[in-house]
């Protein structure tokens, strides 16, 4: 086979609908949108969701829930590839990562440790919480992960 005699695969390829091209295309004249109204002009159309002038659905719907923001719990997050950075056997708490600039401020609820990356120190975290794959890593290099 040579190049000029490749071809796709019979019926793979369609045609582009060639608009206003004349009576015999079948769109010719008004190009498929019909006579005269919004949709036939340039730009015509409405938005998505507009009913006409009628109440949209969306506003006739009661609005439900609500959430209060006061009962976010706010913690500090940190992967345990983060941790590499620590001598092995450290105690590493919040106050340690807040005074090694780790962290820039220490949260309410505390400190969380995620499980993203590799740990290749043995330590012991104290934190407020653990994701499961944290604390598997943690004791897989030998440390320890304490729940305050």
């Amino acid at each position: 086979m040579k190049l000029h005699q490749m071809a796709p695969a019979p019926n793979s390829t369609k045609a582009p609908k060639r608009i206003g091209r004349g009576i015999g295309s079948g769109l010719g004249k008004t190009s498929g949108k019909g006579h005269k109204g919004q949709n036939a002009r340039s730009g015509g159309g409405v938005r998505p969701g507009f009913e006409g002038n009628q109440m949209p659905l969306t506003r006739r719907l009661p609005k439900r829930g609500f959430k209060n923001a006061d009962f976010k719990k706010e913690y500090n997050t940190i992967n345990v590839s983060d941790l590499n950075k620590f001598e092995d056997k450290t105690v590493v708490t919040v106050e340690l990562l807040k005074e090694k600039n780790i962290i820039s401020k220490i949260a309410p609820y505390g400190l969380k440790v995620l499980g993203n990356g590799k740990l290749e120190k043995s330590l012991n975290v104290k934190a407020a919480k653990f994701s499961n794959s944290a604390i598997q890593k943690i004791n897989e290099a030998g440390g320890k992960a304490e729940v305050l």
